[in-house]
């Protein structure tokens, strides 16, 4: 719970649309994901992209991630909103790959925890990583996450994370 940020997260505009288009089609981006590259056009992308931002679904929020000096760098974003059962899941993307390895993933997934945890009543988040995406849950056990099970769906292995409220606001008062 620091405003110490080397990223700022914003709601998402029409000009991030070619960085996300670049971003959706990269095989190496798509894998990390555990999805295929879109396969649609650039005009068919934009057209889906701008019905979105004018009617965006209720049970998701989503953000860019930009630097401090505005450069957009990924998103992040919180969805399958449960709030019968208090809980989320969460993604985040580091598109650009200049932003790798450089604690930029952490600072924004922080900001995201910082975000959900002070503005909505949601008690659990919870994510799934390849299994051998060690990058990502070094990140996100840095983040304050922890390994709660583990998944298979079409012919992928995921590791399931959770983090709790409690969990996250003892952490943030241990960094007090």
């Amino acid at each position: 719970m620091t405003d110490d940020f080397k990223t700022r997260l914003r709601g998402k505009k029409l000009g991030d649309a070619s960085h996300d288009y670049s971003w959706q089609t990269d095989p190496e981006l798509a894998a990390l994901d555990a999805v295929t590259p879109s396969p649609l056009t650039y005009q068919d992308y934009l057209s889906r992209y701008t019905v979105e931002l004018s009617y965006p679904p209720s049970r998701r929020e989503r953000f860019a991630i930009e630097t401090e000096e505005g450069e957009h760098i990924g998103n992040c974003t919180y969805y399958a909103v449960d709030h019968k059962r208090g809980e989320a899941e969460i993604g985040i993307m580091i598109g650009n790959r200049d932003y790798w390895d450089k604690g930029y993933g952490a600072d924004a997934v922080t900001h995201l925890l910082d975000h959900i945890f002070g503005q909505t009543r949601l008690e659990r988040l919870y994510l799934k990583t390849l299994v051998d995406n060690t990058r990502a849950q070094k990140c996100f056990a840095k983040c304050g996450f922890t390994p709660c099970g583990n998944l298979k769906r079409d012919n992928y292995n995921f590791m399931l994370m959770e983090l709790h409220r409690q969990n996250w606001q003892q952490q943030a008062k241990r960094e007090i």
